[in-house]
């Protein structure tokens, strides 16, 4: 054959094999923020598949449709970020990312698929200061309790690209913890340059068999209970009980969030608790304890809490915490699958150190330092249009479309709606209940299959920079109903936005690429840290970016801080239409700082601890006070007893109690003196009390039998 026929004839092969990758690879088309990749084109055929089996399912195990995690990070230091996904019953997969959204399964060749454990969370973290992320599994599920302890994967390192092997060494590490793990989050507790650890444990006990009393709490559980780990050197010591750590058997443990809550350069946790036993706030005392303190600084949370995160919202420098619960926002739903518990019960729960909690998401935004110089919260859930959102689990503050503000978002779905209440009712039939009496056979499989299973769609709401959000779910493309669990984020293409990666229950993962540049001009930064000693990915620092005298954005690196899963490292940070950074600051975890001055749009930044220098960190100031207190030099003592009486038990449909709402006031110059006298009214059939102002200042009070006879009691 000639040369002048075997030159067409390749070309003909090129052109083939380029159609034919065509075929493999076809273009996905765009036609919202977020397009939706098919797994012939990513290479990621991931599904976290459930069968309910007879000798375990959800009646043997209530988290048994919880679903799992998701970890992103750069496993092989090509600086493309990997995935490594969470199944509950089958093998973890680990995908390495081979650019432009495509990824290869090499989960066999790391050794990383985990031992078929019932695995839950994920962490991705560098436990042994090489600069090569490790992968630590949560595990449970498994009653009798053997094949339940963590796995922690040490990463054992590869050529830039190549396909790293791991080495399972939880039990030299001393982190083989046995308990009903659900997360675990890395962080320097102690500020000693090491990485600690805690692992957030969920008690199996079945919420039917407690009987509700005081300081259950105090009550240490090995499997149930939270653990704090404190690292010697290497090796991981327990010290939850004498830090100030609970690790109960109610430590019904959904959601852990570690973040410097009160900006003093420690980390603080947050726990969120399903069931009635409340969430916990601890704070770090600074001196290797902690303090919870969650009744001092909020004044109510969510009631079934589930999962949550930690960022700032409103960009005040003050980080604000959001939990996920499970009220539906479908009036439908809502009179379905939504129980509500008696007054008395409530009020019981209250008294017995259980705390104000309500069935909704909770924002609870950072009102920064008041008179006493301690942080408080308020929660703006409702205000902000975020207090609904169905059976929530993951919630990631990111910001999506890089406008400098950051978005919720949330997944949503429960396999089975194991709260419907008509399936309830049929459970409670007569019939049934005689079988269970009398030893029949019960067909198990059956009764699950009867249980209601509604998809649902997860939640992204757009911060409007205002305190209020909406729901933009179905414009971003995001809205497809599945059974979501487990979810992060990272700029999985580099393009310079958030991409996500989300975990379903008998589905497909999803994963999500973010299309911002093709619908906005916004800008962004990429900013990758370097730290020094054990902590060399820099957990715990903080960086701040101000553009054009606007509001500071801060960003605090904590990647393990979302249901189950953990986010990527890279911090890509949104900038609006700014295309100049005027100035960015990163705070590190021993107290450091880099500051650097215009910095264009549109790049990534690696920045390192070493390169830091020492500076004064000023303390915020107390604030004045406006008024002053004198109730201890006030002459009249006057305590308002009300009767007692429960609305509910006259009209149960209203939305709160009106009978207590305290005495009614009023002041006026009752005597023609030229000073205010102060009237107090009484409940019913209580006399109130007329207290008549003298020229020092102080009241006398008047003879109540006068006010009976006058008729103004």
């Amino acid at each position: 054959m000639g040369a002048d026929k075997i030159i067409p004839c390749c070309r003909w092969i090129i052109i083939f094999l380029l159609f034919s990758c065509t075929e493999k690879y076809p273009p996905v088309e765009v036609n919202s923020m977020f397009t939706l990749l098919p797994s012939v084109y990513t290479g990621i055929d991931f599904e976290n598949t459930l069968v309910d089996e007879l000798g375990f399912n959800v009646f043997k195990y209530r988290n048994y449709y919880n679903g799992g995690g998701v970890a992103i990070g750069d496993i092989n230091s090509d600086y493309l970020p990997d995935i490594y996904l969470v199944a509950n019953n089958e093998s973890n997969r680990l995908y390495i990312n081979k650019g432009n959204m495509q990824f290869k399964d090499v989960t066999k060749d790391a050794g990383v698929a985990g031992l078929h454990k019932w695995s839950t969370g994920v962490s991705m973290v560098d436990i042994s200061g090489d600069g090569l992320l490790d992968i630590y599994v949560c595990n449970s599920g498994n009653i009798k309790g053997d094949s339940r302890a963590n796995e922690l994967f040490i990463n054992q390192g590869s050529v830039p690209g190549g396909i790293p092997a791991f080495k399972e060494a939880a039990a030299d590490y001393g982190i083989d913890d046995n308990g009903f793990s659900t997360h675990a989050a890395f962080f320097d507790y102690d500020n000693d340059g090491d990485l600690d650890l805690y692992v957030l444990n969920n008690a199996f006990r079945a919420i039917s068999t407690f009987d509700l009393s005081k300081n259950l709490r105090l009550k240490r559980d090995l499997y149930g209970g939270d653990k704090l780990y404190r690292n010697d050197g290497g090796v991981f010591k327990d010290v939850s009980e004498n830090t100030g750590i609970y690790g109960s058997v109610i430590g019904f443990g959904l959601g852990l969030m570690v973040a410097d809550v009160n900006n003093d350069n420690w980390m603080d946790i947050y726990v969120a608790n399903d069931f009635f036993e409340r969430d916990y706030l601890y704070i770090n005392n600074q001196d290797g304890t902690y303090k919870e303190q969650l009744e001092e600084m909020i004044s109510h949370v969510s009631l079934s809490s589930m999962g949550g995160d930690i960022a700032d919202i409103n960009n005040d420098g003050f980080v604000d915490i959001f939990t996920t619960d499970m009220l539906p926002e479908d009036d439908y739903r809502l009179k379905t699958t939504f129980t509500y518990e008696p007054f008395e019960y409530k009020q019981k729960e209250v008294d017995w150190g259980y705390y104000h909690q309500l069935s909704q998401n909770s924002l609870q935004l950072n009102n920064g330092f008041g008179l006493s110089n301690n942080i408080t919260f308020s929660d703006v859930g409702f205000f902000a249009g975020l207090a609904q959102t169905d059976w929530s689990w993951c919630t990631m503050i990111v910001d999506l479309n890089n406008d400098g503000l950051k978005d919720i978002f949330i997944t949503n779905g429960m396999y089975r709606d194991v709260t419907d209440q008509d399936y309830l009712d049929f459970l409670r039939k007569d019939e049934n209940i005689q079988k269970v009496l009398r030893g029949d056979f019960i067909d198990i499989p059956e009764l699950i299959r009867k249980i209601p299973s509604t998809k649902l769609s997860n939640y992204a709401f757009q911060n409007n920079g205002d305190l209020t959000f909406n729901n933009q779910a179905k414009m971003w493309g995001l809205d497809k109903p599945s059974f979501s669990n487990g979810a992060a984020y990272g700029d999985l293409d580099g393009d310079g936005d958030n991409d996500l990666i989300i975990n379903n229950v008998n589905q497909a993962a999803f994963v999500y690429r973010n299309e911002t540049n093709n619908f906005t001009d916004n800008h962004y930064l990429k900013v990758k840290l370097v730290g020094e000693g054990m902590n060399t990915y820099a957990i715990g620092a903080k960086v701040s970016v101000q553009c054009n005298n606007q509001p500071i954005f801060v960003h605090e690196l904590m990647p393990m801080k979302v249901f189950q899963s953990s986010v990527d490292y890279v911090l890509t940070i949104g900038l609006g239409e700014n295309n100049l950074v005027d100035t960015l600051v990163v705070d590190w975890p021993n107290g450091t700082r880099i500051k650097l001055d215009n910095i264009q749009a549109n790049q990534s930044v690696t920045l390192y601890q070493k390169d830091a220098q020492p500076y004064y960190r000023e303390l915020p100031k107390q604030a004045e006070p406006l008024l002053k207190e004198i109730t201890a030099t006030f002459p009249v003592q006057h305590q308002h007893v009300e009767n007692h009486f429960i609305d509910f038990h006259r009209e149960p449909l209203i939305p709160h109690i009106l009978s207590n709402e305290g005495p009614k006031m009023t002041a006026g110059d009752i005597n023609g003196d030229g000073l205010d006298d102060l009237f107090i009214g009484g409940a019913k059939g209580s006399p109130g009390k007329l207290l008549i102002q003298t020229d020092s200042g102080s009241f006398i009070s008047t003879n109540e039998q006068l006010l009976i006879e006058g008729g103004i009691s």
